[in-house]
Parts: C-alpha cells; sequence; structure tokens
C-alpha cells in the first residue's frame, strides 16, 4: 500500500487518473443503485401481463392533451397536479395492482413513492412510460 502512495506522487499526472477512475466507476455504478432505490418498475410486456392475469389499474399522470393523443387502452386519467385532490377517487385501487404511465417514466415514480406513502401496496411505474409502451409496438387508445 505505501508503494501505491509513492507512486501516485511521483508524478501529479498518476493522481488525475486515480481520481478519473474513481468518478467513471461511480458513475457507472449509481444507475444500479438509483434503480434499487427508486420506486418498483414494469416493462411493458411485465404491465400487460399485469393487467391481463392481475386485473391491473392503469393510472395515466400526463397532461390532458398528452392523454388525449393516446393512453394505454382502459387507463384512468389522473394528472399528476391532480393526485391529491382526487385522492377519494382511486382509493378504492388500493388493494388492486396498479400501473402508473407518464410520458417516459421520470414523473410516474414520484408518483408511485407518493401513492405507497398513502397505502398502496401493490403500486408500479410503467419503465420508459408511452414512449417505451410505442416503442415495444403495443396499441394505444385516442380518445
Amino acid at each position: 500500500m505505501e508503494q501505491f502512495f509513492i507512486f501516485l506522487q511521483k508524478n501529479p499526472f498518476n493522481l488525475v487518473l486515480l481520481g478519473l477512475m474513481v468518478v467513471s466507476g461511480t458513475m457507472l455504478l449509481m444507475p444500479l443503485f438509483r434503480r434499487g432505490m427508486g420506486a418498483p418498475e414494469v416493462g411493458p410486456p411485465q404491465a400487460v401481463s399485469l393487467i391481463n392475469r392481475k386485473d391491473a389499474v392503469v393510472l395515466d399522470v400526463r397532461e390532458q392533451g398528452a392523454y388525449d393523443k393516446g393512453h394505454i387502452n382502459n387507463a384512468r386519467h389522473v394528472p399528476e397536479k391532480d393526485l391529491d385532490a382526487r385522492m377519494k377517487e382511486i382509493e378504492k385501487f388500493k388493494t388492486k395492482s396498479v400501473i402508473v404511465s407518464c410520458e417516459n417514466g421520470r414523473r410516474s415514480a414520484a408518483v408511485v413513492a407518493n401513492l405507497r406513502k398513502q397505502g398502496f401496496t401493490d403500486v408500479v411505474s410503467l419503465r420508459g412510460g408511452i414512449g417505451a409502451w410505442l416503442q415495444a409496438g403495443m396499441p394505444l387508445e385516442k380518445k
């Protein structure tokens, strides 16, 4: 170990390389830590399975315009900003499987965390949102 520190002291460039190695390693591992600490997610195929097998409820938290352009079949529209005001309306789904969808999966993770605090037990985020849903070739219903 002592030789390692002597090696670093001989040339400052070695210390810069070590720093870059630590930073790049941290950046590579960060998504793994975030995924483990973040909201539970499912991809489009798993979401379809939940809908078909467990009769999961899809909650779309996008704005009205985005929802009108296309949404998952039978999705309930509750914009994120209205979630707290409409909590009584969705409380009846506390014991059901709930899939939260948004445009790209970021907003839905926050909604999942909020719903878990409200007592929802089986709630997940659609990984990648409606964009991933479309990319997987899944259909959208238009209003």
